[in-house]
């Protein structure tokens, strides 16, 4: 709540929120000064995605029209003045397992609903930017340990190439705004491990991202990740990725 109250943030994406709406604080349910739309999953204690903005939205959207997908509190999106905004939480996959299936499954009905909402909202007049945790580090410099984990999902290239997909300019068309600003960076991570001294030693993958549409991209001029200055202080395995935009 510290933070909340200190952030200059017009929006604010949160992923894996696990909780249903009534059993979240009022202070973090409907937070005075802010309109909240929380999507839970159908799964009790499994992902949630919630969407805070400064003004309220023109239309609100949970889900992307997935038979599957619409019920396990991975997506929404809101519409305000020239922009659609969203919350992804992308699953995370397991080699071998149901979950990475799971995982492969949403990248192809989500890649293709990503390219009608670019379509769309160009017909509009409007711009889009979706924020969000989407478990996918896509180059060597997205996490420190990369020859380690060129196995493990996360890392897998057919995950990369997708990814790719979604920011290849004759395809996806959509921009990683971060990494547009830093071009020569490694990370800047925004996930770390609970496990040994990885936030410690930054060692780390940048998988939260804010992917726009090129105009809004171009509209970037800061991009950074608000990490905290010590292990003890974090209040997340992840930490906030934050944009400003000009307008």
């Amino acid at each position: 709540m510290e933070w909340l109250a200190q952030t200059e943030a017009d929006v604010l994406c949160l992923q894996e929120v696990r909780a249903e709406p009534e059993q979240l604080p009022e202070q973090v349910r409907a937070p005075e000064g802010w309109h909240v739309v929380h999507a839970p999953a159908a799964a009790k204690g499994r992902a949630g995605v919630s969407l805070y903005s400064r003004r309220e939205p023109d239309r609100v959207q949970v889900g992307f029209g997935s038979a599957e997908f619409d019920g396990s509190g991975r997506y929404v999106e809101a519409d305000l003045p020239g922009v659609t905004v969203a919350s992804l939480y992308l699953p995370s996959g397991e080699v071998g397992t149901e979950r990475q299936d799971e995982k492969e499954r949403f990248m192809g009905e989500f890649l293709a609903y990503l390219k009608g909402l670019r379509e769309r909202a160009a017909a509009e007049g409007r711009e889009v930017l979706v924020c969000g945790d989407w478990n996918i580090a896509h180059q060597q410099a997205d996490l420190k340990n990369w020859r380690g984990n060129t196995k493990n999902s996360g890392f897998l290239p057919e995950e990369r190439e997708w990814l790719g997909r979604v920011l290849d300019p004759a395809d996806g068309g959509y921009v990683d705004v971060v990494r547009a600003l830093h071009p020569d960076t490694e990370g800047p991570y925004s996930w770390w491990s609970y496990r040994g001294r990885a936030f410690d030693n930054d060692t780390g993958w940048r998988i939260d991202y804010h992917v726009a549409t090129p105009g809004l991209a171009g509209r970037a001029v800061k991009g950074f990740v608000e990490r905290a200055a010590t292990h003890a202080e974090r209040w997340s395995d992840h930490a906030p990725v934050t944009v400003v935009y000009d307008r």
